[in-house]
């Protein structure tokens, strides 16, 4: 098959047999891409066509064959090398202009503090929790340990002190 008759059979049936891919595909960009690889390769194969037969089935066929080898080639490869999408979070991670050492060590550090807070006594964990963590302003967390306002201030004060004293023991420095 030449240029010419592969011009003309697009110009006779291209939009069905784009149509068609379209369907098989359920995707623009990939219909498209099935549509040039249809026609593609009946310029590489050396057919000559009937047109008292029906090439339309012929280019149907064609497209069908390519759609269905690219499935199995899918399906192939993602037995043995599964793909997956990435998240959100994580494809922001990837695009930002972030150091990705920086965001380890803040992670650590983040984790380390929790560790610290873990270990500290009741009285000073809970209004070191309630205000940093549920956004809860001093008057509030007086009120749910029923303390003073003062005492919840000297308690978050005792309990800053004594983090920023233990993440100095283990290295860490502003």
């Amino acid at each position: 098959m030449d240029a010419r008759e592969i011009e003309k059979c697009i110009d006779v049936f291209g939009t069905d047999i784009y149509r068609f891919c379209l369907k098989l595909c359920m995707d623009k960009t990939d219909a498209e891409d099935l549509y040039q690889q249809t026609f593609l390769k009946a310029l590489e194969m050396e057919w000559t066509l009937d047109w008292q037969q029906n090439p339309k089935a012929l280019f149907f066929s064609v497209a069908n064959n390519l759609w269905k080898s690219d499935r199995r080639k899918w399906a192939r490869r993602n037995t043995i090398a599964p793909s997956s999408n990435i998240d959100e979070e994580t494809e922001a991670v990837l695009r930002s202009e972030e150091n990705v050492e920086e965001n380890y060590f803040r992670k650590e550090l983040i984790a380390e503090v929790n560790r610290i807070i873990q270990t500290l006594p009741e009285k000073i964990r809970i209004p070191l929790t309630l205000f940093y963590l549920s956004d809860c302003s001093i008057e509030q967390i007086a009120i749910i340990i029923k303390k003073p306002p003062g005492t919840v201030k000297s308690r978050l004060s005792k309990g800053r002190s004594i983090i920023k004293k233990r993440l100095e023991e283990y290295g860490y420095e502003r």
